[in-house]
């Protein structure tokens, strides 16, 4: 892979790396224009040479630029600079301009620490909620909602981030790869997801109880070597309660979780705001 410019967009920096994903690497930036530090999202190259995901890329951060409410990182700008690869031929690097979180994902607080208090991982989940309630009510599902989407910045501030782009990225690889990302991913995956159906709102509150069984036991519900074996648990195996893991978990976390966890989307909650309010 050719190192990313320097400059983005005439406009940008691009400092160190921050961290690596299965689709993109996201980088400290800053934006010489208004003369303040960025996060800059560079998509990995072998995904962009195919012109109908640049056009949904495009599409998916225009609309999540549209969102605005404290618990959702802000995108700033998104674009796309020209990258001469190794054989010469030059392809187009989308990009994407975001608020920077000082802090750490809740993958990296996981990783760290395991399983979180009961009160910060609903205090924790509550903001999520508040974010998924906003991007459901201005027509957004997230598609992707898992600990390594999630930011906790220095000040305990709670920051959900790449709304509508996973849907691009979705979209662009069909097919299950047997890659630690897709695995990574299957492991919060709603059983509609996991079936490959239409996904409304109800999918990311699926994911989201995926996410709070593990802030509660440090572990998800349903772990196998394959994305296929995950996916399979999801559509047919119901998922263990948190306090069968962690015996600290109180009943009425159990309770809210195995709402989260239905397999009929008419028993699970059916809105963010409910799952909040519990």
């Amino acid at each position: 892979m050719t190192q990313a410019p320097r400059m983005l967009g005439g406009r940008y920096e691009v400092g160190e790396l921050l961290g690596r994903g299965g689709m993109a690497e996201v980088h400290r930036g800053f934006d010489t224009r208004l003369r303040r530090p960025v996060a800059i999202k560079l998509l990995r190259l072998d995904l962009v040479r195919d012109t109908t995901f640049l056009s949904r890329f495009r599409r998916e951060a225009q609309s999540a630029a549209g969102l605005s409410m404290p618990h959702i990182v802000a995108v700033y700008d998104s674009g796309e600079d020209t990258v001469t690869e190794g054989g010469g031929a030059s392809v187009a690097l989308p990009y994407i301009v975001m608020e920077l979180v000082e802090g750490q994902s809740l993958r990296q607080m996981l990783t760290a620490t395991g399983a979180l208090p009961a009160r910060e991982a609903t205090r924790i989940m509550i903001d999520v909620l508040e974010a998924l309630a906003h991007s459901h009510q201005t027509g957004i599902i997230h598609r992707d909602i898992k600990p390594a989407n999630v930011m906790v910045s220095r000040s305990g501030t709670v920051k959900v981030m790449d709304f509508g782009i996973a849907r691009a990225i979705a979209d662009a690889q069909a097919t299950m790869t047997q890659t630690s990302s897709v695995i990574g991913t299957a492991q919060y995956f709603s059983p509609e997801q996991a079936q490959g159906q239409a996904v409304d709102s109800r999918s990311d509150l699926y994911s989201a109880g995926c996410m709070l069984f593990e802030l509660l036991t440090g572990r998800p519900p349903f772990v196998g070597d394959s994305p296929l074996a995950i996916a399979y648990q999801h559509v047919g195996e119901t998922a263990p309660r948190p306090s069968s893991i962690n015996p600290q978990v109180p009943p009425v976390l159990d309770m809210i979780v195995a709402r989260a966890l239905e397999k009929d989307l008419g028993a699970r909650y059916q809105t963010a705001a409910e799952f909040r309010d519990d």
